[in-house]
């Protein structure tokens, strides 16, 4: 907001005359004037940088085809990548996956809530499904190697009625991840370039229908790594900003604890002549001594909780975890889900602990309204950058939409390619007929899905509502998903009267919670999080203890796995890439599954225990801790972005060599024949 002045808090004396606040003159709250970039902006990077971006990536995969030994496209190499992706890879990919607009933008509002809790819990709460999704992974690779989806496998184990029911639930969580990112990604566009979000919200997907319909899963593999690089580089960009260049974590402290010494008629003053509404400002309700500076906060441990039980549905009910499962290399897929997750981490952790936490010690006028549409760090990037604070963050936004857009069509096209076509429609597909139906889903998803967050929007629904709705909706399939890899005894009834049980109960639960509390049952009752809280626990437990006592009392079975994959059939029976032998050791198989168990619970129970009981005795933060705290959340996200930029590279490097020798020695031999063609 070039024509909007700020002075600097680090300037101002704190005393009672003279409060640690700014204001935006001309302007209702901070995005209540101009769009700090021009419209001409917008449109550059939701239409040109797109189309620039997709077009690349299609060179890339069309190179790496003809060159790096691919071969023919395949439509099992389509959606499996010839099951051979390594670590580095791998990790990239879950990050990209995981890293929505919500991680960007929701992880710095829970920050502008309740302080140095908020990025820790959104952090630790969504880490721990990703780590454990890595034993998921390994199963997976020992008694289904050929699988294309995780509905193959419920209907291989369960039979129709069940496959049907999580077909449910797969495509429900993918619509609610689509709609989600969608959601935040137009209101931020809207708010830093004045581009309608109808139209941002129907354009930014166009970007991935290319280069993922023409290379499947391979595109969307590579163009995941460049994401996640570029998104870890604005990072550590906006990281050094906060902490390095402007302020450092001592005078965030004495920011913070300012803050929250305002009475309701101080912060009245300092935000009069805005729009209406909470802003961040005074004691936070709930927190220890009214502070941000303190892991003690009922709302943070709230939300922590909401995020670990409904993120537990949008990790192991989303096709595209099970895709990358599938695509990787065993030893691969246990290390990659441990690797992707530490390093996804640092994203909201470090991001949060430096945007989120800067825009309260700031005191910008940013509303409530404002944060919980996912406009507090663009708000804080414009602030300390001006113009080109805005555009990174609309990039790094950009990168994280399409990304996590690409992976969606991928898993949504091979849903309805072997769950829905192959199983109800053709079961003698072929595998170009498989292609082609993959192909034409990617085309129509990626047209369709700005419609979904228009919905959403219409109705009045905010990107925070939507992340804390969905463990609602998907929860009640977790266990049944868990057990069906796990447990031989599970029951494939139990599964579908569990899930369906569990999707009713939570919804009375969340309903009756919002109607008790709040007198009422409306957008904003159904919105607080003991609302929240009630339906997504109610989902996911209600789930489990149906299921099991359905299979042990009512339904007991005893499935043996080893039957399993012999129910799933490969179309393209001689494209039988990472399904050798040597991809199948048993012994290699176990010991990469006891090596992820082992450190995927040992490290949940670190994220989610051990380290919240070590920063209680600290009560408020003082400036030495608060300090140390924000070293760890810096050196977390810079080790992440160094390990997860070169270690794909260095694990590639022989791949990327071929290329260039077969790039260099076709340039040669096409040099050649014009020579001696001219010499005739």
């Amino acid at each position: 907001m070039s024509s909007i002045g700020l002075s600097d808090p680090s300037s101002i004396a704190f005393n009672d005359d003279a409060p640690p606040f700014s204001k935006y003159k001309d302007s209702e709250s901070f995005f209540g004037g101009d769009a700090p970039l021009p419209e001409v902006v917008g449109w550059a990077v939701v239409v040109g940088f797109g189309a620039l971006f997709s077009v690349i990536t299609t060179i890339i995969v069309i190179i790496s085809q003809k060159y790096g030994g691919v071969g023919t496209m395949t439509s099992e190499h389509f959606n499996t990548a010839g099951r051979s992706i390594k670590t580095g890879l791998t990790a990239s990919v879950i990050i990209s996956q995981w890293t929505w607009a919500a991680t960007l933008l929701q992880s710095s509002n829970v920050a502008w809530q309740y302080g140095v809790s908020g990025p820790f819990w959104y952090a630790s709460g969504a880490t721990i499904q990703v780590i454990l999704f890595g034993v998921l992974a390994i199963a997976l690779k020992r008694v289904a190697p050929s699988a294309h989806t995780v509905c193959e496998i419920v209907n291989a184990r369960w039979g129709r009625t069940a496959h049907k029911t999580f077909l449910f639930f797969c495509f429900c969580s993918n619509l609610i991840v689509t709609s989600m990112l969608l959601l935040g990604g137009a209101a931020t566009v809207e708010a830093l370039t004045g581009v309608d979000y109808r139209w941002a919200s129907f354009l930014i997907p166009w970007g991935v229908i290319l280069y993922t319909a023409s290379g499947g899963l391979q595109a969307t593999f590579l163009a995941s790594y460049i994401h996640t690089v570029i998104i870890f580089g604005v990072l550590i960009t906006m990281v050094f900003i906060v902490y390095i260049m402007n302020y450092s974590s001592n005078q965030i402290y004495d920011f913070l604890d300012k803050t929250v010494t305002y009475t309701e008629g101080e912060c009245e003053t300092i935000y009069r002549g805005y729009e209406t509404g909470k802003f961040a400002c005074g004691p936070v309700d709930g927190n220890r001594d009214g502070s941000y500076l303190t892991m003690i906060s009922s709302g943070g441990l709230m939300f922590g909780i909401i995020n670990i039980v409904g993120n537990f549905g949008t990790v192991f009910v989303d096709q595209s975890y099970w895709q990358s499962a599938i695509a990787a290399r065993p030893k691969s897929a246990a290390r990659g889900y441990l690797l992707g997750g530490i390093c996804w981490f640092a994203i909201p952790f470090t991001l949060a602990t430096s945007l989120g936490l800067a825009s309260t010690a700031l005191l910008l006028p940013i509303t409530d309204v404002e944060a919980g549409n996912g406009l507090v760090p663009p708000a804080v990037a414009t602030h300390l950058l001006g113009e080109s604070g805005a555009i990174l963050i609309l990039i790094m936004l950009f990168m994280a939409i399409v990304s996590t857009g690409s992976a969606e069509s991928i898993a949504v096209s091979s849903l309805v390619a072997y769950d829905i076509y192959r199983e109800y429609i053709n079961p003698d597909a072929t595998g170009e007929q498989i292609l082609s139906v993959s192909r034409k889903v990617i085309v129509a998803f990626g047209l369709l899905m700005g419609a979904l967050s228009l919905l959403l929007f219409e109705i009045g629904l905010s990107l925070g509502w939507v992340y804390l709705f969905m463990g609602i909706v998907i929860g009640s399939a977790v266990a049944p998903l868990w057990f069906l890899l796990k447990w031989s005894k599970a029951s494939g009834t139990g599964a579908v009267v569990a899930a369906w049980s569990g999707l009713v109960l939570a919804i009375t639960a969340w309903m009756v919670t919002a109607q008790v509390r709040e007198g009422e049952i409306s957008i904003d009752s159904l919105g607080t999080n003991e609302a929240m809280l009630c339906g997504n626990l109610v989902a996911i437990l209600s789930s489990a203890f149906i299921h099991v006592v359905w299979s042990i009392f009512i339904d007991p079975q005893e499935f043996d796995f080893a039957t399993l994959d012999e129910k799933i059939t490969l179309v393209e029976v001689d494209d039988t890439r990472g399904l050798q032998p040597e991809d199948q050791d048993p012994e290699m198989l176990q010991e990469a599954e006891n090596w992820i168990a082992k450190r995927g619970y040992v490290l949940t129970l670190v994220l989610i225990v051990i380290w919240p009981l070590l920063s209680i005795p600290a009560g408020k933060f003082t400036r030495e801790y608060f300090a140390f705290w924000v070293l760890i959340a810096i050196a977390w996200g810079f080790g992440a972005a160094i390990v997860i930029t070169v270690l794909p590279l260095l694990e590639s490097s022989e791949e990327i060599g071929n290329v260039l020798n077969g790039m260099f020695r076709c340039s040669k031999r096409e040099d050649e024949e014009r020579e001696e063609t001219s010499r005739k």
